[in-house]
């Protein structure tokens, strides 16, 4: 690498830790975390969204979690000397004012590396701020030529780039480190932004240095789902692209690079375990409630993309696991897989407006007309919860074009409602139900849409209606990430809307049934035991009755079920399948009945390290099979969650329609087009 491009990387870098200490900062201020300092250490404030609070909460919490575990361990250790920690690019962290208030630090003592620029930028901060300089007692400026730019008696901050080796030896010997002393090595988001082979010396210098250690270790994997390659997308434009994410994609290949760079115990696991398995349920309740929030998925998938990693040397913590496994957080693999759905992309921009935006709701009109309306997308330029719909006509056998609509002038306008329903009525009806302007404001009302031609009669320029049916705007659906099913009852057509979730509830239970005909809220028996509440589960029509499929239950956890709303000469009756093998819990998907056979299409796992693609259940046998989703021939990220799906069953295909999310803060991304998958490998007797 050119030294101009070296340094332009290092100050890109260098960029990383002013965002990252304002996230910080914000996570402070809204109290996720105790953290008097954050706001003291970094030059401004932001507020940042409650996404960016949980991944900041998550990472603060398995840090804590780590330096706290080794604190206790060489406190227990008889006759060690003082203990002592390394931060290894420790930009604007409080770490050392936290313990130090906490009482943590009567026998131990903090060393921060960073870049010069940015460990001298926070020395001048500490000497200029009282509060922090009552803490850290009496100090001296550092030596530039020791790159010691801070020193009291139990803190030392130096400027260094952790690429020189040699020089990072001579300055930490030279500033009092103890390579003999219990050391923990900590390294947030560090290692990553280094060469692989800098990186891999790092960590074997680091083995060979200190032979009583701990080396704690946060930052990303999964460089190959679509997160993962949106993700990497980000780091790239910022010009501090992530490295070493293929040759260590997971935490067991983490693991494995630890033990062979000569440390003797590793443990390892992404964020979603941590957090399910080290936080008792109450700090995760606490934590919940802090503010609206209703990015789920992302909030899992980012969890799923970085890691906490903990390896030891020496007697100190030959016996210790900082991270041991837990039965807390099974492993549920999906079965092996049994075959491949080929992706294609149907439409392209020249085939008209593309489809950007999830949490819509999508109905297919007629054989070749799919309308879709609502959710979170692109329009006009910029990023906003949509109001122009969204028209896939097919205009031959196999090719789709596209269309936006707009409402019509006159009467009711789209109220910008997303992660509600739509029911077909008719070739050119669509009922609404359910939604939500945001996480504190649901979408009252029931909206018709009605596609019409203009006033000239043009089939080319249609237009949209929207009615209110129900101007009382009861409160019976003040839910979104609800589903509604159509299902028989005495050979009348009745929509079943079952749980979802609320302002007031983060789950519901309970369910309700609009007669068709007469847009009228009847009671219906309904028989068995009421199933656990959820929201963001998938349903569809089988038999008279309702096929209900995973969602996220209480807690946010995954759910595996699924159950039969089974029509009876009563009512109905609640019945389980047993499914075998049992499926991964899953939620954000969609499904379909073909052939015979439950499709539940991509959505959001934290039980497998695998991408989820089709999950296929014989409702016959109740056995699973898997098939993945080959995305050859697809020319961009395919994110399957917030996204909706429409079978063709003639044509053995399902058309894939919109999805995404806001991806933590690497940016929201959009599936571009319309994607199909080719089924016909499910055809009877194949």
């Amino acid at each position: 690498m050119r030294p101009r491009s070296r340094e332009s990387r290092a100050g890109a870098v260098q960029s990383t830790n002013d965002s990252s200490a304002l996230s910080k900062s914000s996570l402070a201020a809204r109290g996720y975390v105790h953290d008097a300092f954050a706001a003291l250490l970094v030059q401004g404030t932001a507020r940042r969204a409650p996404l960016i609070h949980r991944g900041y909460y998550v990472r603060a919490r398995a840090v804590r979690h780590s330096v706290r575990a080794f604190l206790e361990r060489t406190r227990a250790a008889s006759g060690a000397p003082p203990a002592q920690i390394l931060s290894l690019g420790a930009g604007s962290d409080s770490l050392y004012f936290r313990l130090k208030t906490a009482d943590l630090l009567f026998s131990a003592a903090v060393w921060e590396v960073d870049f010069p620029d940015v460990a001298r930028r926070k020395a001048e901060r500490i000497r200029d701020t009282p509060e922090l300089c009552a803490l850290t007692g009496p100090f001296r400026d550092g030596d530039p030529a020791m790159a010691l730019c801070f020193e009291s008696l139990d803190y030392r901050i130096l400027g260094l780039d952790l690429r020189q080796l040699q020089r990072l030896d001579q300055a930490l010997t030279t500033a009092g480190l103890d390579a003999a002393a219990p050391t923990l090595l900590l390294a947030e988001a560090v290692l990553t932004y280094l060469e692989p082979d800098n990186a891999a010396a790092l960590i074997a210098w680091a083995a060979q240095r200190f032979p009583n250690a701990l080396f704690v270790v946060y930052e990303q994997i999964k460089p190959h789902d679509a997160f993962g390659q949106f993700m990497q997308q980000h780091f790239r434009q910022l010009n501090s692209p992530l490295h070493g994410l293929d040759r260590f994609p997971d935490v067991e290949a983490q693991q494995h690079r630890f033990l062979q760079a000569g440390w003797t115990a590793c443990s390892a696991m992404d964020m979603n375990e941590f957090y399910r398995c080290f936080l008792p349920a109450e700090e995760r309740r606490r934590m919940e409630n802090l503010e609206p929030f209703d990015e789920f998925e992302e909030w899992h998938l980012k969890c799923a993309h970085y890691f906490i990693l903990a390896a030891s040397r020496g007697d100190t913590f030959s016996q210790t696991l900082i991270f041991p496994p837990s039965e807390e957080f099974p492993r549920v693999n999906p079965a092996s897989v049994s075959g491949i759905f080929p992706a294609n992309v149907v439409t392209s921009d020249n085939q008209g407006p593309n489809l950007k935006r999830y949490g819509h709701a999508s109905v297919l009109l007629s054989p070749g007309i799919i309308l879709s309306a609502g959710g979170f997308g692109e329009q006009e330029g910029r990023h906003c919860r949509v109001s122009k719909f969204h028209l896939l006509s097919r205009y031959c056998d196999f090719e789709w074009k596209g269309k936006k609509i707009c409402s019509w002038r006159t009467g009711a306008q789209w109220d910008g409602r997303l992660y509600h329903t739509m029911t077909r009525l008719s070739d050119t009806r669509v009922l609404v139900l359910g939604g939500r302007l945001s996480p504190v404001t649901p979408a009252l009302g029931i909206l018709q849409l009605c596609l019409c031609k203009s006033e000239n009669n043009n089939t080319e320029d249609l237009n949209v209606t929207v009615t209110k049916t129900d101007p009382e705007e009861n409160s019976t659906l003040s839910r979104w990430r609800h589903s509604t099913t159509e299902v028989s009852y005495e050979n009348q057509k009745y929509l079943f809307v079952y749980g979802g979730r609320s302002v007031v509830d983060t789950v519901l239970s309970d369910w309700y049934f609009l007669h068709v005909g007469t847009m009228a809220w009847v009671k219906i028996p309904v028989e068995g035991e009421t199933p656990e509440g959820r929201h963001s589960h998938s349903a569809c029509s089988w038999q008279g009755g309702a096929l209900i499929a995973g969602g996220l239950g209480t807690s946010e956890e995954p759910l595996s079920s699924v159950l039969f709303l089974k029509p009876t000469s009563c009512g109905f009756l609640w019945e389980s399948i047993d499914i075998q093998p049992p499926i991964t819990p899953r939620y954000s998907h969609t499904a379909h009945v073909l052939n015979g056979n439950l499709l539940l299409v991509g959505g959001v796992w934290i039980h497998s390290a695998s991408i989820p693609g089709v999950t296929v259940i014989n409702l016959t046998t109740g056995l699973s099979t898997e098939y993945q989703i080959d995305t050859a021939r697809v020319p961009w990220p395919l994110m399957l969650h917030n996204h909706t799906s429409i079978l063709l069953p003639e044509e053995q295909q399902l058309l894939l329609l919109g999805g995404g999310g806001n991806c933590f803060s690497f940016g929201t991304y959009f599936n571009p087009h319309p994607v199909t998958l080719d089924l016909s490998s499910l055809r009877t007797g194949q």
